[in-house]
């Protein structure tokens, strides 16, 4: 629901929110009353009558929140200039938590938790709005660089922390919200087999005991064909289509098969990880400045401690690093 007066436009988001855009030179929001009563869903009589109760009970005073302002109308062929009254912001807000309809009733739900999260943490924030403006995120973290107490926790470094990896927290709200990629976006032209993962874990493995990091139970299959199987798996067809025809989503199953599959005695997390890399560079999608060690250990670890009922969503994680630029 919209409605758009001069530079104001309101309308009311899905969780209940009252959204509001306007032009830089209004220093507040003005809104008139049929604006109010489109905005809850309601007859304008309805508004009224809160509005009177409002300041019957001295809630607010009319003087300091409703402005009377000359209007041009149409009506009929005719512009008409008008004398008009808007309701200020917290008159607004107030008649939302009187009114009786569906959407003054997801307003009331939306602003008690936008208020229990501000009184909790000190602070809210409008994701959407945050991804859309992120160089003002940034200025803003600096100024309120001044307004935190000193303590033994660096202001500064916590800034420059949460500047380093805004993108995270963009990313783990994408995680919260289950809308992780599903595929990735290179085309796989790349074709491993069993044998050849083999001779990458026998290389491995020949490396890891040369550093006395690995036993002779590295990487010895449990049951003969498991590998393959796996294998077999990422790379299969159904009616002359890959089951996973992107580069990403076959480095993301092929980790994720063999560190849950465990076809190894010993070495499966470490081959997992190995193989992956391994695949991304031969398919030459590998970043090592954003696949660093640490992170790939990370990765590694998320995957062996996850439940199998998340897979997808494992899955997605992993796609969601690879295809971030």
């Amino acid at each position: 629901m919209e409605k758009e007066s001069k530079q104001i436009m309101v309308y009311q988001a899905q969780n209940g929110a009252v959204e509001v855009q306007l032009d830089a030179v209004n220093e507040t929001i003005l809104l008139t009353q049929m604006q109010v009563a489109q905005l809850f869903n309601v007859q304008k009589g309805a508004i009224s009558k809160h509005v009177k109760n409002i300041f019957t009970t001295r809630e607010l005073e009319r003087e300091s929140t409703v402005s009377v302002l000359e209007t041009v109308q149409t009506e009929g062929t005719r512009k008409i200039l008008r004398k008009v009254e808007y309701y200020n912001l917290d008159l607004v807000l107030s008649i939302g938590y009187r009114v009786n309809s569906i959407n003054a009733t997801r307003f009331r739900q939306w602003a008690t938790k936008t208020l229990k999260q501000h009184i909790i943490k000190g602070y809210t924030l409008n994701r959407r709005i945050l991804e859309k403006n992120y160089n003002t995120f940034l200025k803003v973290l600096n100024e309120v660089q001044e307004l935190l107490p000193e303590s033994q926790i660096s202001t500064q470094n916590t800034l420059e922390l949460i500047k380093t990896f805004a993108s995270t927290w963009l990313s783990l709200d994408t995680y919260d919200k289950d809308s992780l990629p599903k595929s990735g976006k290179i085309k796989s032209v790349f074709e491993l087999t069993a044998s050849q993962v083999s001779k990458l874990i026998v290389n491995l493995k020949e490396e890891l005991i040369g550093d006395k990091e690995a036993g002779l139970l590295f990487g010895r299959e449990k049951e003969e064909g498991r590998l393959t199987g796996i294998v077999r798996t990422v790379f299969q067809t159904f009616n002359g289509k890959e089951l996973y025809p992107t580069a990403e989503e076959k480095a993301a199953n092929l980790l994720y098969l063999i560190v849950k599959g465990h076809p190894f005695v010993d070495g499966n997390k470490r081959s997992g990880a190995f193989v992956f890399v391994w695949f991304l560079k031969k398919t030459n999608i590998l970043n090592t400045q954003k696949l660093t060690p640490e992170a790939l250990t990370a990765l590694t670890i998320l995957v062996s401690e996850s439940t199998p009922k998340d897979r997808d969503r494992t899955i997605g994680l992993i796609l969601m690093l690879l295809r971030t630029k």
